[in-house]
């Protein structure tokens, strides 16, 4: 079995439920990089946003990146949406040694369904005020990341999928 998993895809693609529930199944440690990175910077990342700007996060992101992709352990790494396609993280990713990347892939239709529930705790879609916006800016973001997720070593359609059944594709693609 390979030592890091990095789970990567859309924000509301379910990188997180996922992440935990297959460290469970498998016994690895789990980390949310953007929870990661509020611990050590003792910010939100909403507030990171909020204070200075997506640049400002997207270094911190990498510079977290490296510290996690660099622990000695068997890890499952979630990914924020936009991890892959910023600074050298594709780079980061393709990279460590003994690990692996997976791809959740969602329909607009399905990440348009989960986004609009929580939509005022995502920084980059905060400001959408109607459900055709959202709709359209998702639609444009995962066109434009699509490329940098198409990366990843195994790709799951996920929209008619539970998350023990993702679970157990990626521990099957694992062993």
């Amino acid at each position: 079995m390979v030592d890091t998993v990095f789970l990567m895809g859309y924000m509301g693609s379910g990188k997180t439920v996922v992440g935990k529930h297959l460290s469970e199944s498998i016994n690895y440690n789990f980390y949310d990089l953007d929870n990661f990175i509020e611990l050590g910077e003792n910010k939100k990342v909403l507030d990171i946003f909020h204070d200075h700007n997506e640049v400002y996060f997207r270094k911190l992101e990498n510079k977290y990146l490296k510290l996690l992709s660099n622990k000695t352990e068997k890890k499952i790494i979630s990914l924020g949406g936009g991890t892959p396609c910023f600074e050298n993280n594709q780079k980061i990713i393709q990279n460590v040694s003994n690990s692996t990347s997976v791809y959740l892939k969602c329909t607009v239709e399905e990440l348009h369904k989960r986004l609009t529930k929580g939509k005022s705790k995502r920084p980059i879609i905060s400001h959408i005020k109607s459900s055709i916006e959202l709709k359209e800016f998702i639609n444009k973001h995962l066109f434009e990341r699509s490329f940098y997720y198409e990366k990843a070593k195994l790709k799951i359609n996920t929209d008619d999928l539970q998350v023990f059944e993702i679970s157990k594709h990626i521990e099957d693609f694992l062993t």
